[in-house]
C-alpha cells in the first residue's frame, strides 16, 4: 500500500487492533453479536398506543418511553425520520400523540411548538394511512375515511394480482392483520382528542392531497374505482364470504407467530397482528398474545442513570428495536475479525460459526409459496424468524463460516468432532437455497422470488415504505460474492447475477442501494462481489464506480451520503462523513485493485476519528428498511465495516482474489 507511510501504516494497525479488542470484548458468552437497531419514536409512540388499546399500560413503563420521545425531539418541535433530517408530519404526530397519552399538556411549550408544526403542514388530515389506522382506533378518524382493504384478499388464490403473496413478506403479514382490524372497525376513546392538530378546510370526504405527494399523485383511475368499489363492499359484506375471511385470517397469523412472540421479527406486522386477534377475541390472557406481549418487552432498550445510551436522557427511559440483528451482526463480527487477521480456529470464531449452525433454517416459509420444490435452507435476520430466512443474511453467514478453520472442535460433548463437517452441510444447503431463490431476472430480492408486481405500490392503503421485495444490487452482490469466494464465480447462476449487475450500474458508475445509504453502500457491495466472481478490475464498469467513489470523497477524507439521497438527486453520495460509509468505500476500492490516495485518505480519516475505547461515533443512520420513508441505525456498522476495511488495506490483497474461478464473458 505505497500511499501509507510506516507511520501511517502503524497507526492504522493499532486502530486495527484497538477496534477488534472492543468487538471482541462484545460478543455474547452464547456466541453471537448484536448491537441495538434505532429507528424513529413511532415504534415507542405506538407501543404506547398498543398498550393502551389492550389495556395493558402501565405508568411507571409510559414515562420511561415518553422521557426517550422527548430526549429526540428537536429544537424547532418536530421528530425526524434520521438523525439530521427534517421534521416528519406523521412521525411528530404519533411522538406528540404519545406524550398527550403520558399526559404532557397541550399547552406545554415543547407541545406547542410540535402542534404548529402539524398545523403548518396541513394537520393529522395530511398523515400517511397508518397514521389514519391509529386514529381510527380511538375514534379520533372516520374509520370510512380510511382506504379499503377488505380481510377477502386472504382468499385470492397465488394467480390473481394483489393477493397476499404478491406483497413483500414484511408488507404481506402487516396488510393480512390490518384487513382484519378495519373488517371489525374497533373504537377504544380517550379521555381527550387532538383537535389542535387539525386543519379543518377538509374535513368531509377524502383529504386533500399533499403538494408533491408521490402516492396520491400516481393512483391510477382505476384503482381509484376500485377503491370506492370496495369500500362500499367494506359498508356490505357477504356475510359467508367475510366470516370464512376471517377465521381463515386469523388462522393464518396463528401459524406464522415466531418462537419469541414476534411476526417476522419485526414491529410492523408484530402490532397489528396483536390488535387483529384481540379484536377477534383473543383475550390479553391467550398464550398468543402473551408471548407477543412477553416478546416486545425483550425488544425494549432500558437506559438508567448509570447506563445511558447515545442520545439518551438523563434518567430512566426505554425505547423499543423496531427489529434485532444477531444473525447478521454475528456473519459480518466474523468476517471483520478474520480481515483483521484473527485465525480461523480463535475461540471466538469457533464459538459463533457454532451458534450460527444453531440457527440455521429448516422449515419452509412463505417463500416456498413462489418456490414449492426447493429444500430450506439459509438464514435469517434475527434470534427467531423460521418463517423468513433471507437471502442477504445467508450470503454473509457463508462468508463467515467460510473463514472458519474446519478442523476446530465444534463443541458438545469432548472430545468434540471438528467443526468442519457441519460447516460443509449447512453451506451446501445454503447454496441450493440461494441458487434456487434466484429471481428469472438473475438478480436476488431479500425474502421472496420474483416478487415484483409493481401494481401493489399504487393501492391507496399502502402510502407508506416499500411493499415489494425486487431484486437489488446489494443483496444480489453479496450472493454473488458468496459463490465467487466458494469457487463459483463461472457457475451459470454467477454469471447471470454478474450480467444483472453490468446492466443495473447507474449512469454515473454507481449502483443503488437498497438496504443501505445509498449509492455508497450499493457501490461498496457490488465491487467486492464483481471482483469475487472473477470480474477483470481494469473493466469499465469497474473503473467507472471507482471514479465515482473518488469524486465523492469528502474533503476530510472519509465518505457520507444523506438518507435525502433517495428523494433528492442532489444528496446522492453527498453527506457527513461516517464510519461506516467511509469503509463502504475503501471496501470497494481495496476490492478493485486500488492503492491509492483516495484510499490512504480514508484510512487516515477512520485512524483520525477512532475513539479511544476502539470504536467509532456514528448518530448518523446509515441502514435501510423502506427508501424514503425508513431508516436505521445499526449500532454495530460503526465497528465491523471499519474492521474489514483496516484489515483489508493493510493486508493489501483484494478480497477473494486468489478464490475467484475466473472473469464471466459478459459485457459490462
Amino acid at each position: 500500500m505505497p500511499q501509507l507511510t510506516f507511520e501511517a501504516r502503524s497507526e492504522a494497525q493499532t486502530a486495527l487492533e484497538l477496534a477488534c479488542e472492543h468487538l471482541l470484548a462484545l460478543q455474547d458468552e452464547a456466541g453471537w453479536w448484536r448491537g441495538e437497531l434505532q429507528t424513529n419514536v413511532t415504534m415507542d409512540a405506538e407501543d404506547m398506543l398498543l398498550r393502551e388499546f389492550l389495556g395493558v399500560r402501565r405508568a411507571q413503563e409510559t414515562e420511561r418511553s415518553a422521557a426517550w420521545i422527548r430526549s429526540q425531539q428537536r429544537a424547532d418541535g418536530t421528530w425526524a425520520n434520521f438523525y439530521g433530517g427534517p421534521g416528519e408530519l406523521s412521525t411528530t404526530i404519533e411522538a406528540y400523540w404519545a406524550l398527550r397519552l403520558a399526559g404532557d399538556h397541550a399547552d406545554a411549550e415543547h407541545m406547542r411548538a410540535a402542534a404548529e408544526f402539524i398545523r403548518g403542514e396541513g394537520g393529522l388530515e395530511r398523515a400517511r394511512v397508518f397514521t389514519h389506522l391509529w386514529l381510527a382506533l380511538f375514534g379520533l378518524w372516520s374509520w370510512d375515511r380510511v382506504p379499503a382493504l377488505p380481510p377477502e384478499v386472504i382468499l385470492l388464490p397465488r394467480w390473481v394480482p394483489l393477493n397476499v403473496y404478491d406483497f413483500a413478506c414484511w408488507a404481506r403479514q402487516s396488510i393480512v392483520a390490518v384487513s382484519l382490524v378495519k373488517a371489525r372497525r374497533p373504537v377504544r376513546p380517550l379521555p381527550f382528542d387532538l383537535d389542535e392538530l387539525r386543519v379543518r378546510d377538509s374535513a368531509e370526504g377524502e383529504p386533500r392531497p399533499a403538494p408533491g405527494d408521490r402516492t396520491t399523485a400516481r393512483r391510477a383511475a382505476w384503482l381509484r374505482r376500485l377503491d370506492r368499489i370496495l369500500r362500499a363492499y367494506e359498508r356490505r359484506p357477504l356475510g359467508a364470504l367475510r366470516r370464512l375471511a376471517l377465521t381463515r385470517g386469523e388462522r393464518w397469523i396463528v401459524r406464522r407467530q415466531e418462537a419469541d412472540g414476534s411476526w417476522g421479527g419485526i414491529q410492523p406486522p408484530w402490532v397489528y397482528s396483536l390488535i387483529a386477534l384481540h379484536v377477534g377475541g383473543f383475550p390479553v390472557e391467550h398464550p398468543v398474545i402473551r408471548r407477543g406481549l412477553e416478546g416486545l418487552n425483550r425488544f425494549m432498550v432500558e437506559d438508567h442513570d448509570d447506563s445511558r445510551g447515545v442520545g439518551a436522557p438523563a434518567g430512566a427511559s426505554r425505547r423499543l428495536e423496531a427489529c434485532q440483528s444477531p444473525v447478521w451482526d454475528t456473519a459480518l463480527a466474523m468476517v471483520a475479525l478474520s480481515d483483521a487477521g484473527l485465525p480461523g480456529e480463535h475461540p471466538a470464531m469457533v464459538h459463533a460459526a457454532a451458534w450460527l449452525l444453531g440457527e440455521e433454517v429448516s422449515k419452509r416459509g412463505d417463500w416456498s409459496i413462489a418456490r414449492p420444490d426447493l429444500e430450506p435452507g439459509g438464514w435469517a435476520f434475527e434470534f427467531a424468524n423460521v418463517n423468513y430466512p433471507d437471502v442477504d443474511d445467508t450470503a454473509e453467514v457463508v462468508l463467515a463460516l467460510h473463514r472458519v478453520d474446519s478442523r476446530a472442535p465444534g463443541g458438545g460433548a469432548w472430545p468434540a468432532p471438528p467443526i468442519g463437517a457441519g460447516i460443509d452441510r449447512a453451506v451446501a444447503r445454503a447454496l441450493r437455497w440461494t441458487e434456487g431463490m434466484q429471481s428469472s431476472d438473475g438478480g436476488w430480492g431479500a425474502f421472496d422470488t420474483d416478487n415484483t408486481r409493481v401494481l401493489v405500490r399504487e393501492l391507496p392503503f399502502l402510502d407508506f415504505g416499500e411493499v415489494i421485495d425486487a431484486p437489488s444490487a446489494d443483496v444480489t452482490a453479496h450472493a454473488l460474492e458468496m459463490f465467487g469466494v466458494l469457487g463459483l464465480g463461472d457457475a451459470p447462476v454467477a454469471r447471470r447475477a454478474v450480467q444483472w449487475l453490468f446492466d443495473q450500474q447507474e449512469p454515473d458508475g454507481s449502483w443503488f442501494g437498497r438496504w443501505g445509504i445509498n449509492h455508497v453502500y450499493g457501490t461498496g457491495a457490488v465491487l467486492p462481489g464483481l471482483i469475487a466472481a472473477g470480474v477483470d478490475p481494469s473493466r469499465e464498469c469497474i473503473r467507472r464506480a471507482v471514479r465515482w467513489l473518488e469524486q465523492h470523497q469528502n474533503e476530510d477524507g472519509g465518505w457520507g451520503e444523506d438518507p435525502r439521497s433517495y428523494d433528492d438527486p442532489s444528496w446522492i453520495g453527498r453527506g457527513q462523513s461516517t464510519a461506516s460509509q467511509t469503509a463502504w468505500a475503501l471496501l470497494a476500492l481495496h476490492a478493485a485493485g486500488e492503492r491509492s490516495r483516495a484510499l490512504a485518505r480514508g484510512v487516515a480519516w477512520l485512524v483520525a476519528t477512532q475513539r479511544s475505547d476502539g470504536g467509532w461515533d456514528e448518530p448518523q443512520y446509515t441502514g435501510t428498511g423502506f427508501p424514503s420513508d425508513y431508516y436505521i441505525n445499526y449500532h454495530l456498522y460503526r465497528l465491523t465495516f471499519p474492521i474489514m476495511a483496516l484489515g483489508r488495506c493493510l493486508a493489501g490483497v483484494p478480497d477473494g482474489a486468489g478464490e475467484a474461478a475466473g472473469a464471466p464473458e459478459l459485457q459490462g
